[in-house]
């Protein structure tokens, strides 16, 4: 086929196509555009009027008395202030078991026994009481141990209930003792 259209018009032809690609182009983002902007409408009033909802509740909710608490309520929020206060105490450093204390039992344990628990009572009959809990190998090695801890003078006394002999070997223990 001949081509009988000249350079000039030829150019004029591409430049012309380019201008209407452009303005199909932007006409077809406004379309979309358009389009994205009706379907989000909807979710915009919905989240407001629930936002307004939301509001128009904390406002109601502000003007309301607060009801009182009922003595069940009460007492658990004296236990829960007296646990944060002990732990508070404990990032203070006051311990209610002095740190002299547990290294006097920590000194006086013998390697083979292994210490499971140590429990600190404030309130028994006798005043301040410390349990230990854990296992011996043997009675012999539990005798040491209680001696050591007899002869340490930061305890006043060591009771090592006999019902602890009972097994000739992996004894399961408990100590009390009454710090000095």
């Amino acid at each position: 086929m001949i081509n009988l259209i000249p350079n000039q018009e030829k150019k004029k032809m591409v430049k012309a196509f380019y201008y209407r690609f452009a303005v199909l182009f932007l006409a077809m983002v406004c379309v979309v555009l358009c389009v994205g902007i009706l379907a989000l409408l909807p979710a915009y009033f919905f989240s407001n009027s629930k936002n307004s909802i939301v509001d128009k509740k904390i406002e109601i909710q502000k003007t309301e008395a607060v009801p009182l608490l009922d003595q069940e309520t009460s007492i658990v929020i004296k236990d829960v202030n007296n646990k944060l206060n002990l732990v508070e105490n404990a990032e203070k450093g006051e311990f209610l078991v002095s740190e002299k204390v547990i290294n006097a039992i920590l000194l006086e344990k013998i390697p083979s026994i292994k210490i499971t628990r140590i429990s600190y009572e404030n309130n028994s009959p006798e005043g301040k009481k410390i349990n230990i809990f854990g296992t011996a190998p043997s009675r012999e090695v539990l005798l040491l141990f209680r001696r050591a801890l007899e002869q340490n003078t930061s305890f006043k006394s060591v009771d090592l209930p006999i019902s602890n002999f009972v097994k000739g070997s992996n004894i399961e223990f408990s100590l009390t003792l009454v710090p000095a």
